[in-house]
Formats: structure tokens, sequence, C-alpha cells
């Protein structure tokens, strides 16, 4: 990039800034200059605006303007021809830049530093320094952070807490004057959100001065979203409409199944989807799911093998050498397709995108959005985004989708709300960080949304938890972790407890994974411990798009090679299925009123008629006025089907709490099976639904609800579940110094060991309740299930008797089948039910069922792994 000619007079970072908009013929948006001042006047905030539309250089050049007329002479003499970009001493730590993802942080890097050398080359900012500290970052460039900080620095919440650990953070952290937080919706609705909060607060008593603004483009509820950024703290809303043509289409089956099942489409889509690959410059094809992911790779692979080279794979799982390969072919250009998950969700900058394809359903439009977005990201280019349904019911939810954003809706995101795990390790890290007086750091997290309403016994028994592990575990010095000195600052007492901490700080959790890497030395990635488990050496499974072979497992780290022609399996990781957001349920529910009321409008209705013609005359569409219940009595027994809409997670509540208020009334056991339409309860006796369903319907007080849920389930062992990452996260459960790897089962054996411990000797413990209310609040989502059956208990009730199953209880009879049943006599069943069903329709029911099954269920079930069986009782749930 040349440097700006030097004028007689001094040129203002407003100038050059404008002349660099200049060359690139933009022009600044409202809302940019709206950022811009905001920030240079020292305020705070909050800029959600469309995707692709300048939000990272509205808020950096706000900073950069801020930072200039804080620190520049108002006359400087004008800057020299040639000036050196940089010089060896760098300024202090000034910004930090806040990132969920490790792509995206070195994404953003590179769009800071580019402004940043066209100031440099004009004289200013010729000090400012830019890196990265990540998961990613090198041992050699983490030391030399260490030595020194740079100017500006992106990270992680992980990372940042980190540095709050460090002896000297307050004076490292003092000189701070500006955090960004980028796609703040990605943080604020979970545990990393509440660290950030944490961190925040800390970085605000370092320097009241401040300066914090989040960004965002896919939130529904922007005053809560600032309120949780900015804790008490007064901000300023932008919001940045930026016209932008946004094409979503799906891609339509040529035939849709009238008795579809979740699945059911998978590959035979393929050759419709390479076609759309071919007819598009560079495209990213987006799953939900790893497993799916490496799937689809490699069906695409084998059906177009001389395109090997210009596709690629793109997860989390992969080595951080992979992923960066991907990520740099993305942005040459070089590769005509990506396959990705979630690791390419965020606002990573992929100019030649051209569009999105999405496979399944995105459960949400917010991910929708999202996603959409990552394709002509960049003012004035359209962004468009394919989908390309698995099951029929899902072109439904496309056309529910497209009318969702027509109409502006968004999902809110919440905070959590008091996770004392997070407050015990940050108490931990504070204690690390210099020390704490404890009455200050209460009011410092006070001010945070999240513990905004701790109560004066909950900061009492956190700390009494840090200082001693509570009342059983007074006895243990590797429990005292943060204890008073002589002048009442609290601090970690040794060397090991600290370097014990550091390791294990963050809130991200999950299944132990293991290493992937070749004989010869080369890594692959990681997979989770539990499916390596069931691998014998020589079995072979699909990783990375390659075919590899178990050769070894040694010291947590699966020892392969590469192989071809034998059969594989899929790797599974935790992630599992997403359930259907509230937003996109109601908008599915008014798309079926729609078709009620005979109007097929969208390509996608017209599609899916004859199976909702099929509903219809066998039974009813659900609309939101009514709540539909099927019932049907075959030699299984007696069926009752109930269609609420509400995502998986409330249906496995409601189902549960059904089963056991009938059982209360009659003893009775039940089997059951949900999707996000709705549920099945299966008794092998005759059950009077239409005289028992009102009853057990009926709505309670949110105490009663509260109980008989509780009583509905197995909580205890579900509790349990939930209290293993609790225990890591709060560091009753240490995962192990680098090199040193813990496997799942210790890690299980440790948690389920303090369970008991407390549960016998300390009931009192808050993290037990926290694992309930943790339970209640993410897995049943025990707020939408009282929103739903207050829904339920206003709409009008229709219980339909059916002769057969209907084509949206079919669906739910898979769900059961697959539990019991593996995938060989599975897909003779489903055959046979579907030409039987078809031939009840009036359709061709010698027509055969095109379904590769194994690879339908695997994309329907996120692996291929053995299914396991159901417990037939009214008080236990499925896995």
């Amino acid at each position: 990039m040349s440097s700006p000619s030097v004028k007689t007079r001094p040129r203002t970072v407003k100038a050059e800034l404008d002349t660099w908009f200049d060359q690139r013929g933009w022009k600044a948006f409202k809302f940019q200059r709206d950022v811009c001042k905001a920030v240079a006047q020292g305020q705070s905030g909050l800029l959600h605006a469309t995707t692709g539309s300048g939000k990272t250089y509205a808020v950096w050049l706000g900073i950069l303007m801020r930072f200039m007329a804080v620190s520049r002479p108002k006359h400087a003499p004008a800057a020299p021809e040639k000036v050196a970009i940089r010089k060896p001493a760098g300024a202090p730590l000034k910004v930090l830049w806040i990132t969920p993802m490790r792509a995206l942080a070195a994404d953003t890097q590179r769009a800071l530093q580019t402004p940043l050398d066209v100031l440099a080359a004009a004289g200013a900012f010729t000090h400012w320094t830019i890196s990265a500290r990540t998961g990613d970052t090198s041992s050699a460039e983490r030391s030399a952070q260490n030595a020194r900080l740079p100017t500006v620095l992106v990270t992680t919440p992980e990372s940042l807490s980190v540095l709050l650990s460090r002896a000297d953070a307050a004076q490292v952290l003092k000189s701070v004057q500006a955090v960004v937080v980028d796609e703040w919706h990605e943080l604020m609705g979970n545990k990393r959100g509440v660290q950030t909060q944490l961190a925040l607060a800390r970085l605000k008593t370092f320097n009241p001065a401040l300066v914090v603004w989040g960004m965002s483009a896919t939130l529904g509820n922007l005053a809560d979203a600032m309120h949780t950024l900015l804790g008490r703290r007064d901000g300023h809303l932008v919001q940045g409409a930026v016209p932008k043509k946004l094409i979503i289409d799906t891609l339509l089956p040529d035939v849709a199944a009238r008795f579809p099942w979740a699945g059911h489409l998978g590959l035979t889509m393929l050759p419709q989807v390479i076609g759309e690959i071919a007819a598009s410059s560079t495209c990213l094809v987006f799953t939900n799911t790893r497993s799916q992911s490496e799937l689809w790779y490699q069906a695409i692979l084998q059906a177009r093998p001389d395109w090997a080279g210009l596709i690629a794979l793109h997860h989390g799982s992969l080595d951080r050498s992979v992923r960066e390969w991907v990520e740099a072919g993305l942005k040459s250009g070089e590769l005509r397709a990506v396959v990705c998950t979630s690791s390419l969700d965020l606002g990573v900058d992929f100019l030649p995108v051209e569009r999105v394809l999405q496979i399944g359903s995105p459960k949400g439009v917010a991910r929708l959005l999202q996603r959409a977005g990552r394709s002509g990201h960049a003012p004035g280019r359209p962004s468009r985004i394919t989908l390309v349904p698995t099951h029929s019911l899902e072109i439904i939810e496309a056309a529910a989708a497209r009318a969702a954003v027509a109409a502006g809706l968004m999902e809110a995101r919440l905070s959590p709300q008091q996770p004392l795990d997070v407050l015990v390790q940050h108490l931990v890290t504070v204690a690390l960080g210099g020390g704490f007086v404890p009455d200050a750091l209460l009011h410092e997290v006070r001010s945070t949304a999240a513990y905004a309403g701790l109560s004066d016994d909950s900061w009492a028994w956190a700390l009494a938890f840090v200082s001693q592990g509570g009342a059983s575990l007074a006895a243990y010095p590797d429990y005292q972790r943060a204890v008073p000195d002589e002048a009442g600052v609290w601090r970690v007492p040794n060397a090991q407890l600290a370097r014990r901490h550091r390791m294990n700080i963050g809130t991200i959790v999950s299944d132990a994974s293991m290493a992937v890497q070749y004989v010869n030395g080369a890594k692959v990635g990681t997979v989770e411990e539990s499916f390596a488990a069931r691998l014998k050496p020589g079995d072979c499974f699909h990783f990375g798009g390659r075919l590899l072979e178990l050769v070894r497992i040694h010291d947590m780290t699966a020892w392969v090679r590469k192989v071809s022609g034998k059969r594989a399996a899929v790797p599974r990781w935790s992630g599992g299925r997403m359930p259907l957001s509230t937003t996109l349920a109601s908008s599915m529910v008014a798309q079926l009123a729609l078709a009620a009321q005979g109007q097929y409008s969208s390509p996608e209705l017209k599609r899916v008629r004859p199976l909702l013609d099929v509903q219809q005359q066998w039974s009813a569409l659900p609309t939101p006025a009514t709540l539909l219940a099927e019932v049907l009595t075959t030699r299984d027994g007696t069926h009752l089907f109930l269609y609420p809409f509400a995502g998986r997670n409330v249906h496995l509540g409601l189902a549960s709490l059904l089963a056991w208020r009938a059982a209360q009334i009659a003893p009775r056991t039940f089997s059951i099976a949900v999707n996000d339409y709705g549920f099945e309860l299966l008794c092998a006796d005759a059950v009077d639904w239409p005289g028992l369903l009102p009853s057990v319907l009926a709505a309670t007080s949110d105490a009663e609800l509260l109980a008989d849920v509780l009583s509905s389930l197995n909580a205890s062992e579900l509790a349990q579940r939930r209290f293993r990452e609790i225990a890591r996260v709060s560091g009753l459960v240490f995962q192990g110094y680098p090199g040193e790897k813990r496997s799942n089962k210790q890690l299980q054996a440790s948690s389920s060991l303090f369970y008991e411990v407390f549960r016998k000797y300390d009931p009192g413990n808050q993290l037990l309740t926290q694992a309930q209310s943790e339970l209640l609040a993410e897995e049943l989502d025990i707020a939408r299930l009282q929103h739903s059956l207050a829904r339920m208990a206003a709409q009008q009730l229709i219980i339909k008797p059916l002769a057969r199953p209907a084509p949206f209880s079919f669906p739910l009879m898979v769900e059961r089948l697959r539990e019991k049943l593996s995938n060989e006599s599975m897909a003779d069943r489903i055959a046979r039910m579907v030409q039987q069903l078809e031939k009840d329709a009036g359709g061709d029911a010698s027509a055969p069922v095109v379904l590769d099954i194994s690879q339908a269920l695997a994309l329907g079930k996120d692996t291929l792994a053995p299914p396991k069986k159901r417990d037939r009782t009214s008080r236990r749930t499925p896995p």
C-alpha cells in the first residue's frame, strides 16, 4: 500500500482515513459515523448492524480517533515522506478486542492492522503493535507477550482471564482504555459471557474511565444485551440497518415424502447440492454437527473426485494447521467449496464466498442470518443462503425461516444468573492477580448483570468454598485455594495451586478428547474419548476428510494411518442436536395455519402439499389457536402424539411430566420419543387419553409445576451429570497439566465422588443447588416449559383418533424405533411401514424407499454408534 503524499499542513486522523476510504470507493454509513463519534467522545455502548456492513471498522476507527484526540498535539508537525511503520519499543497495552472464536481472532487481527498501517505511514500510531492470544497461540509467542504485551491484543474470554491471574495484572492492565467484545450474541447467553462480565468489571476497577463496546448482528433483545455488557453503566445503542439484499431459498427435492422421518432425505439431495456448488464460484456448505460435515465432505468428494484440492473440510476438532490452510484458501478464492460447522459461523471475512448452503434446518432465525452473512460479506453485495432440507417437515421450516426474517423476528438471549462455579473460579483468578479485599470485590462483582442480585449468604459461601472447600473438604490443603494474609488481602497460598488454576481457567466443558495423529507424527485433530474407546486396532473411521485406520491407542493419542476402500464409522462429538427456537417454531405453526386455510403460496408449501393434505384427511393441522393430540392403538399399545412445537428439550420435560401425572392416577409405564414438533407417549396398556389428557395438562402454580417436573425425572442422576461440568469449572476436578491427559472416566469418577460427599455430608453446598438449577434451566428449559404449558392451556384441545400413523406422528414412531432396532432391521421396518401407509393414502405402494439408511441415521443422530435401549418407566427419560 503506498503512503499518502505529504502536504504542507498537518494531516488529521480523519483526513487520513477519509483518503483511505476514498481510495477504495467506500463511503461511511451514518451508523459508522455515529459510532466513531460516540467512541471518540469516550462513550460506551452496543452496535447492532447488518452482517458485512462494516461494524469492525466503525468501532476501531472511533478508537483510533479517540486516542489521536487525546495523545496528539493540536498542531502536530507534518509527517515526513517516509516513516518506519514499526519501532522496536511498542506502546503499552491500550485496547483489548475480545472474540469468541480462534479463527475470528486471526481474521480480526488482520482487519485491525490495515488502517493502522495507513496511519503509521502518515506518522501516527508508529509505536502501536497488534497481536492475538488464543488457544492457538504458540508457546514462544506467549512468552514474548508475557515479557511485553502488544498495544492491541485480540483475545478470548479464557485468555483474558489468564491475564487477570498474573501477579502484576493491575499494573499491566490499568493502561487498557478500550475493550471491544465482538459477536456479543455468541457469548451473552452462556457462562463464557458471565466470565466476560466479571473480567470487564475487573478492568473497570483498574480504569474507571474504560470505554466498552459490543458488536452483533443477530440480537433480539438489544436493551438487555447492552445492559448485560455494560452492567450499571449507561450506554449508547447504535443500530445500523444497512439496506442489503438477502436471498433465502430452498433446494427442494423432486418429491416430498408424505411419511417422513428425521434424515430420510439425507444424501439423496447430494446431486442437487453438487449442482449448486458447480454453479457458484465459492460457497460454504454449513452443517449443524461435525459428524454431518464429515459425511457430506466424503460424499461430495466421492461424487466429484475431480474436485480434490478444490473442496475442503473445516470444523473445530481439526488441527490448527488444517483450519488455517482452509481459511487461507477461502480468502484467496482457491477453494470452490468448504463443508463446515459453526467454526465458520462468526464474522470471519471471506470476500470470495458467493453463497451459502445450509444442510438441514438452522433451527433458529439468528443462526440463519449469521450464516447467510458469510456470503456477500461486504457493503452493497447481496447475501444468499439456500436451505437443504433433510426431511419433508424441514421444508416447512425453511418457509417459516424466510417468513420470520421478512417479519424482522429474532431470538432473544439472556445471561445466566449467578453461576457460582464461575464466581468461585473468578475469585481464585483475582486472588492470583494481586489479591483482593472481599468487600471491594463484592461491590465489583455486583456491578455485573449476572450477579447484581447476589446475596450476602451466597457471597459468604463462595469465600468459604475457595478458602477451605466448604464444610466437607476443610481438612484437605488442596482446596484452600485463596486465604487472607496478615493485611486481610486474599491470595493463593502456594505456587502449585497457582499453576493448577491457570491451567484450568475457562468455562468451556466437553467430554475428554483424544488426539488423532499419524504414525509419522503429523497431527490430524481430536475425537471424543468415548468414540475412540469403541475402536480396536484395524478399525477404520472417517476424520478430517480422510479414511483412517487405527494402529494403536497410547497415552490418550490415537495413532492412525491413511487407508482406502474399507467400511468406516464417523466420529461422534458432543453437541448433538440443536432444539428448534421459539421464534422459528411459532413461524412454522403460522405456516401450517396458512395451509389449513388452503393457502399454499410459497414453493415450499406447494411441494409438501401432498403431505399436508394427508395430515388433514387423517387428522388435522396444528394452528396457533389449537393444540393437536392424536391417539393410536397398535399391537405395541396405546400411543399419544402431542404437538406443542416447543423444541425437543421442552418436549422431553413435557412428556416426562405428563407420563408421571398419568401414572399417579393409575400405575402405568411409558416409553417416550421426542422431536422438535411434538412427542409420543406409548403405554402397553389401554389409556383413555381423551378423558385423561385435560387433567394432566391442567395448569398449576410454578412451585407445583417444579415439584412435578423434578418428581417425573430421575432428577438425582441428571443433576449429577450437570455437576460434572460444575465441578470442572469451579476447580474441584483438576483436568491436568499440558501433556498430562486424564481420561473422561477419571474426570467423571472424581466429580461423582464429590457429588456424593457433598450430598451426604454437606447438603447445603450451593454447587448442588446450582446443578439442579442448571438442569431445569438448560436441559429442560423450565422457563420455556412453563410458557408452553400456559400457552397450551389457552389453546383449544383437539384430540384426533387415528386408524394408522399420520404424517406428523410417523417420524415420532421412527424416533422410538431408533432406540430399539439396529440400522438394518430399522431399514426393513421403515420400508414396510411406508409402503403400507402409501397404499392407505392412495399412493404407489410398490415404489421403493430410496435411502441409504446408514447415512440417513448418521445425519439424523450425529453418530453411527449402536442405539441405546430405553427404559420403559414413567420415572426415567431417554438418554
